[in-house]
């Protein structure tokens, strides 16, 4: 099988092009320059280096010739900020690139398609009564986009969305997204205590995330299927013990569950600090504190027809934090993230 991805030196794209080539698969890759120092790239993996918003139809065709499964491991999330409207942004790196691409994919005669999605998209499906897709854009994109992908599969061309939580894990040179958490909760550091939401996520590791890719690769499903991802559902106090047990500040550190209304006062000086800066929320704060007070679990049986192994998701985490550590503190200069 060849694979055709669309970022494939990422984080996410890199790990998977690495299993897809252990399982003897070809892959080669459209990226954009420049590459993190030291990443474990695949030296089987061919890559081209260019935007794939720039080029044509046709130089599309050309790259992708004789392909037969076609992944998007590019794009952005909600921790990515962006000036109003923030909804046009997700558009032009998540829905865009979908809009054009799928179309030319059937008509080349390629046989499946594998898209990275939000686990948010999931939970505006089971949640209508949080009016969830009126007032975050970035859920609202994500449900988009994943209806672009069920507009396009049919019986002959499967597309897979999966819907990715929160992943943990570090490639060299690349600057991870969670610096976010260590700058919301850096603030917090001379008190006795940290206080944050009392809910929980489903996780899992970048190696995990590779296999989960792979593995939709290599499944037929026989038209569109969304993926519901995740391996270990935790409680925010109890990701947050090996957050500061990594940070050296040791894992008793005592955690106070604050209820939904609490944190919504806390965030007043957010929308400021946004409003200041020009900055359009994908999430909308006011809202935020109610989604973080849930259990976002999943279960994990998706990921193991899928092919998942366990894997070390406390070492997982504990690479995340320190690495975003060295970002915030200045020690490191890294790649930031690019909606390639």
């Amino acid at each position: 099988m060849k694979v055709f991805m669309i970022g494939g030196t990422g984080l996410l794209g890199c790990e998977a092009a690495k299993i897809l080539i252990e399982r003897g698969h070809q892959v080669k890759s459209v990226a954009l320059p420049p590459l993190p120092e030291g990443a474990p790239i695949p030296e089987e993996m061919e890559i081209v280096f260019a935007d794939i918003n720039k080029i044509s139809d046709e130089e599309f065709k050309n790259m992708a010739a004789g392909c037969d499964v076609f992944v998007f491991a590019a794009g952005v999330d909600e921790r990515v900020e962006f000036p109003a409207p923030v909804y046009d942004y997700y558009y032009k790196y998540n829905i865009a690139p979908l809009v054009r691409l799928l179309p030319l994919c059937k008509e080349m005669g390629m046989k499946r398609a594998v898209v990275l999605g939000s686990y948010f998209s999931g939970l505006a499906k089971a949640r209508p009564d949080m009016h969830l897709l009126e007032r975050n854009p970035y859920f609202r994109s994500r449900i988009d986009q994943e209806n672009v992908c069920k507009m396009y599969a049919d019986k002959d061309f499967d597309v897979s969305v999966l819907e990715l939580p929160y992943i943990f894990g570090t490639q060299p040179g690349r600057r991870p997204v969670w610096v976010v958490l260590i700058e919301q909760i850096a603030f917090m550091d001379k008190w006795p205590f940290t206080m944050y939401p009392k809910g929980g996520t489903t996780m899992l590791t970048v190696h995990q995330v590779g296999q989960v890719i792979a593995g939709a690769c290599e499944k037929q499903t026989h038209g569109f299927r969304a993926w519901p991802i995740g391996m270990y559902n935790m409680k925010w106090d109890e990701f947050l013990s090996i957050v500061y047990d990594a940070r050296g500040m040791g894992a008793d550190r005592k955690i106070l569950g604050v209820p939904p209304w609490m944190m919504k006062m806390g965030m007043v000086k957010v929308v400021k600090d946004y409003k200041a800066r020009g900055i359009d929320s994908g999430m909308d704060p006011y809202q935020l504190p109610y989604i973080m007070d849930l259990d976002l679990f999943t279960d994990k049986k998706y990921c193991l027809e899928l092919g998942v192994e366990e894997d070390d998701i406390k070492s997982a985490i504990f690479d995340s934090v320190r690495v975003s550590e060295a970002a915030y503190n200045g020690t490191v200069k890294l790649l930031d993230m690019k909606g390639e």
